[in-house]
């Protein structure tokens, strides 16, 4: 690395707090919360920055898991850190853990927050509005859509609420502190809105998967598990 490529302490903090950034990749200037960051790690290796905090030079990719893929296989990260680094050939599925656990935390806080309720028979005898329903995808296809059903005119507006099933039961009951989640619902509090926005940014970077249409990945979880066209 040149002297003249050393990013100053002042490029450092504006690449960070930017509100707008083109993907390395198409060249599009998009919101940030629609990209995904990477520095180069201390030894080399470049790390995803799901929260845009790290230290150092940072590269730009959209947030879709095809994108990621396109960046590494062109080789962009070298270049645009304009350093010697290393891309782990895991790097989509550390992404995609990441934006994971980073919505899981949220949805732990919600709960702590006292948003959540958990149980089919809870969940439906709920008052009030009901921001989402989040299912485990791993629970029973019939008890989740009746359950949707019943809950349909129960959103905000007397919409349908959002339906979450990105997460398996096990996922959600070590969230959630509980030792079975399969069917949990979220009030329409600011809680579960910090949830949502992660969910659907998980949801945005699986839309992405390079598989053929109608073909899931392997260890990939269908982009219709996040149903954001209810509301």
């Amino acid at each position: 690395m040149n002297e003249t490529d050393v990013p100053t302490a002042e490029t450092l903090n504006a690449d960070r707090a930017a509100t707008t950034r083109m993907c390395a990749v198409s060249r599009a200037v998009r919101p940030v919360a629609e990209l995904l960051r990477f520095v180069a790690g201390p030894d080399g290796q470049v790390v995803p920055d799901i929260r845009s905090k790290l230290p150092g030079r940072g590269v730009w990719v959209s947030n879709e898991r095809r994108m990621v893929a396109e960046a590494m296989r062109r080789k962009i990260f070298a270049r645009a850190l304009k350093a010697e680094v290393v891309t782990p050939p895991d790097l989509a599925a550390q992404v995609e853990r990441l934006l994971a656990q980073d919505a899981l935390q949220m949805l732990a806080l919600a709960n702590k927050a006292g948003a959540i309720v958990t149980g089919f028979e809870k969940v439906e005898g709920m008052k009030g509005a009901v921001a989402a329903l989040v299912q485990a995808r791993d629970g029973s296809e019939g008890e989740r859509r009746r359950l949707q059903g019943l809950m349909r005119g129960r959103g905000p507006g007397r919409g349908d609420p959002i339906v979450v099933q990105a997460f398996s039961g096990d996922e959600l009951a070590l969230s959630l502190g509980r030792e079975h989640v399969i069917h949990a619902a979220l009030r329409s509090q600011e809680a579960s809105l910090a949830f949502l926005a992660r969910a659907r940014r998980l949801d945005d970077f699986r839309v992405g998967d390079p598989a053929p249409p109608g073909v899931t990945a392997p260890d990939a979880v269908p982009a219709e598990a996040l149903d954001f066209s209810r509301s």
